[in-house]
């Protein structure tokens, strides 16, 4: 673990982080989404504190981020947006229902869903993915140390090379950034048909 005392060194630990990037998990998980879009299949992203700050910030990029037009849209949803219903479940329930629950009404065979915590063990996560993979959905993961628990529950799992909590957060915003600029290029390069949603039929239209 390399000893911050000063900008410099978090900047180097930061540098040093970023020359070990996995990045071919990373594009890895860029064939996963491309994949969940043209099938369009619902992504469940959630996480706690950061995490989940991070998850609806994720949901934003991929949900309006690449829309085209009328084309085709990210089917994209952050468990972290619905304070009522999380803070229900925490209260008649438990914290680690918050999200495997919201997971159980809405998630569908090979939807994705997407855990985000830099320890990779926080137990609404684990709990979260435990259900995904029972329901047949995709489990992906963004996290950081050696990967925690959630790193065996996850299809594909991209883990920062870091122990330092504030250098995890850092990248895993980056990798998001990664993951929307490329997402966003490849469907800029589907053919019109694949790009192309359902037409939307206005009222009083072919009259």
């Amino acid at each position: 673990m390399n000893v911050i005392r000063d900008c410099l060194s978090y900047f180097e630990a930061l540098s040093n982080t970023l020359e070990r990037m996995p990045h071919a998990d990373v594009e890895g998980v860029v064939s996963v989404l491309m994949t969940a879009f043209e099938a369009q299949r619902t992504v469940f992203l959630f996480g706690n504190g950061g995490s989940a700050a991070l998850a609806s910030h994720f949901a934003c990029d991929l949900g309006k981020g690449t829309a085209n037009g009328s084309g085709k849209r990210f089917r994209v949803l952050a468990l972290t947006d619905n304070v009522p219903v999380m803070t229900a479940w925490a209260n008649d329930s438990h914290y680690e229902d918050i999200f495997s629950e919201q997971l159980i009404n809405f998630v569908c065979p090979k939807d994705i869903a997407f855990a985000i915590s830099a320890s990779g063990n926080s137990p609404n996560v684990i709990k979260a993915l435990v259900a995904a993979r029972r329901a047949g959905a995709t489990t992906l993961g963004l996290t950081g140390f050696a990967g925690g628990k959630m790193k065996t529950l996850c299809d594909a799992c991209i883990v920062i090379p870091s122990d330092n909590m504030q250098v995890i957060e850092d990248l895993h915003l980056s990798v998001t950034h990664a993951l929307f600029t490329c997402v966003k290029q490849r469907i800029g390069q589907l053919p019109l048909h694949q790009a192309s949603g359902p037409r939307l039929i206005r009222k009083g239209a072919g009259r």
